[in-house]
């Protein structure tokens, strides 16, 4: 009976497998698909926005005094001080015509300002004759016009338009008594900048941007010790500022960006505007003994090169860089104490050819943008010429130091494909850095008298560069 259910189950799988197998040979083959690749959007920055900025401000304001005994003084105040606001803004992508992502925008801003300054202080400057500069910037405001080129979540762009903001400017007179006299009004004009924007995940986006805000030339008339005077002072200012922007709208990168590779060598160069602050001071011979102060403010364009190293951990990134300068900066116009006939006057040429700096660098790096703070070593020449006229003898003194200090300064560097003509080894950068080369005293010689002479560098610098990676393309670490 056991072999005869042995026989049976052993013809059933037989079969059973044989028809199984009859059967799976009529079924069609199956079709295997590979599944769909993860999609990611292009960044998008059409849409409105709105943020919040922060940063700090100064002036070369050139002001000259006039008055009906001949006296033409011509000193700069040098207002500084901190700016707060926030900004609200509409950008319009247009697409891509085979030339890179065209970015159209309008942006407003209002402003809280402290910029000011009372340092100046002209006609001798001396106890009963002399009189002190000053002005002050509370608030001021932009309506401007943006046009940029998108390279996925990284917006460059320029920018310009109407400007705004209110001003008041004192003078102190030493004469006894003391009396001051202010002029306050809101003032109108124009500015222009440029910036550049990086997404820093979700709607949250950051940028680094400088403006020039030009108000105008204020004037008025006033009345020292019975003489009829006037003056006129160009507002001009120099904004560099951070902000951080809410998108409203537009579409974004569905996936976060990957981190990109910095690490490694780099080589390349720069350009960009600078604008010195130097706090200036003269001795001058009179009875008591005084000193007159202003500021002399070379300003210009400038270019150079930049060799660096990054080393990289995760998203933080920490290298060297070092750079070397040329530059245009020049101030020929300050003429004080106080610049007339048959006085002492002093009139000053001064210019800063080149400069260089050392420095370290950490940043943090969101996907392909990489947010930085730089500091370290700075070197640079600072020539000074001073024509100066006593009892209508002139003279001419000269000063070149060479002189050492330190710089400071952030900035955001990203990948670069300028309309498909770079490759992803180029990044571009853009940066603000403070540098201060200390203060250097001279003596001013002349037939009837010898004095001093000393000035304070400090340069205001904002540039952007172009850097190639050796080691490997700056592309997503997958």
């Amino acid at each position: 009976m056991l072999v005869k259910k042995l026989v049976v189950a052993a013809v059933f799988i037989a079969t059973a497998g044989g028809s199984g197998a009859a059967l799976a040979a009529d079924l069609p083959a199956r079709v295997y698909t590979k599944a769909p690749p993860l999609v990611v959007q292009a960044y998008n920055w059409t849409g409105f926005y709105a943020g919040v900025n922060a940063g700090f401000g100064f002036g070369r304001d050139l002001t000259t005094f006039n008055s009906a005994t001949g006296i033409a003084e011509r000193m700069r105040i040098g207002a500084l001080g901190a700016v707060g606001g926030g900004q609200i803004g509409y950008n319009w992508q247009a697409g891509n015509f085979g030339l890179g992502n065209v970015v159209f925008g309008l942006e407003a801003d209002i402003q809280g300002a402290g910029l000011s300054s009372d340092r100046t202080c002209g006609l001798f400057c001396a106890p009963g004759f002399g009189l002190q500069y000053s002005q002050k910037l509370d608030w001021f405001g932009t309506a401007r016009g943006r046009i940029g080129l998108a390279t996925g979540p990284v917006l460059s762009y320029v920018t310009g338009g109407f400007a705004f903001g209110n001003v008041e400017t004192s003078f102190t007179s030493f004469a006894n008594p003391v009396t001051v006299t202010s002029f306050r009004e809101n003032r109108t004009g124009w500015t222009v900048g440029s910036g550049i924007e990086a997404a820093l995940g979700g709607n949250w986006t950051g940028k680094i941007e400088y403006l020039y805000l030009d108000l105008g030339t204020q004037t008025g008339a006033l009345t020292l010790q019975g003489i009829p005077s006037a003056f006129s002072s160009e507002i001009r200012e120099h904004i560099f500022r951070v902000g951080l922007n809410y998108r409203i709208g537009g579409t974004g990168i569905y996936a976060p960006e990957p981190v990109a590779n910095w690490a490694g060598w780099y080589i390349g160069g720069n350009g960009g505007s600078a604008t010195a602050r130097n706090a200036t001071t003269f001795g001058i011979p009179s009875v008591p003994p005084s000193q007159q102060r202003t500021f002399v403010s070379p300003d210009g364009y400038f270019g150079g090169v930049q060799l660096g190293y990054n080393w990289q951990a995760a998203n933080w990134v920490y290298g060297l860089e070092a750079d070397i300068q040329g530059s245009s900066q020049k101030d020929n116009k300050v003429c004080a104490a106080p610049c007339a006939p048959g006085f002492v006057t002093f009139a000053i040429d001064q210019k800063m050819h080149w400069f260089g700096t050392v420095r370290g660098r950490l940043g943090y790096s969101v996907g392909s943008s990489l947010f930085y703070a730089t500091g370290g070593f700075a070197y640079g020449s600072v020539k000074t010429n001073i024509l100066t006229i006593a009892a209508g003898v002139p003279a001419d003194s000269s000063f070149s130091n060479t002189r050492t200090g330190w710089t400071v300064g952030a900035g955001l560097e990203s990948p670069f494909e300028f309309f498909g003509l770079f490759g992803r080894n180029w990044t571009s950068k853009t940066e603000y850095l403070y540098v201060d080369l200390g203060r250097s005293t001279d003596t001013i010689v002349h037939p009837i008298f010898n004095t001093t002479f000393s000035t304070r560098a400090q340069e205001h610098i904002f540039r952007t560069g172009l850097n190639y990676h050796f080691n490997s393309p700056v592309v997503a670490k997958y």
